[in-house]
């Protein structure tokens, strides 16, 4: 695993913009796999800027999502359909026919997970993943548990991240409880990912999954097993 480590939030975003203009460069038909929440806000504000600029075009991209609450409409100011409109896809020139979130209306989840997979095969595999990482050590909404998923399923969020995801909704018990998510299997099978950590709420899941066997209770440890991850954090993440 390859570690880039930044000085603060700003130059952690730029560092993470600059991997994916340089693959948007190299490969304009390339497909990402995106994240939400709040760590990269920043980058996803950096790649706007560059593509304002002309550096950058999202023309030929394709796009898949790593994750989606359930049930929830993708109007709703909280789903992550939303949540990628407004923080990037509004603002450049990608075709929203070609950016794909699990379907959090879906009246059949056991099916929803496997036809997502199927889709990414389908689209030559996801080139670039993004990651963030929770408190509790897990990637994209795969918990600690004592066994993980592979391919992409709906799974209930532990009270942890509940919590932490609580300040985005009005109340802790407007969260969703469920979600859909790229399982272990469908991230590891990216071929490079980034992983963003900022903040030093997070030096506790990134010091375990730097220094700890690979275990299930902290689901990020899996991704040493992975032949090009790149670590981007700043200093608190990395020493606390």
């Amino acid at each position: 695993m390859k570690i880039i480590v930044c000085e603060n939030y700003e130059e952690m975003s730029k560092a993470g913009a600059d991997i994916i203009a340089g693959l948007l460069k190299e490969k304009p038909d390339c497909v990402l796999g995106l994240a939400t929440g709040s760590t990269p806000v920043g980058m996803y504000k950096d790649l706007i800027a560059m593509y304002e600029a002309g550096e950058i075009s999202f023309d030929r991209v394709t796009s898949y999502n790593l994750d989606e609450y359930y049930p929830i409409e993708p109007t709703h100011e909280q789903s992550y359909r939303y949540f990628m409109n407004q923080n990037l896809f509004d603002h450049v020139n990608i075709d929203k026919a070609k950016t794909f979130v699990p379907n959090g209306l879906t009246k059949d989840p056991e099916t929803e997970g496997p036809a997502y997979d199927a889709a990414i095969e389908a689209a030559g595999g996801v080139d670039l993943q993004v990651l963030g990482i929770g408190q509790n050590g897990h990637i994209g909404f795969n918990e600690p548990d004592d066994a993980l998923i592979a391919g992409t399923h709906v799974t209930d969020l532990t009270d942890n991240t509940i919590e932490a995801n609580s300040r985005f909704f009005a109340s802790k018990a407007d969260v969703p409880t469920r979600a859909f998510t790229m399982g272990i299997g469908s991230i590891m099978k990216a071929k490079k990912i980034i992983l963003l950590a900022n903040g030093e709420n997070k030096h506790a899941a990134v010091a375990q999954m730097l220094h700890d066997r690979i275990t299930t209770q902290c689901p990020a440890t899996i991704l040493k097993a992975h032949p090009d991850v790149v670590l981007i954090c700043d200093k608190k993440a990395l020493n606390g």
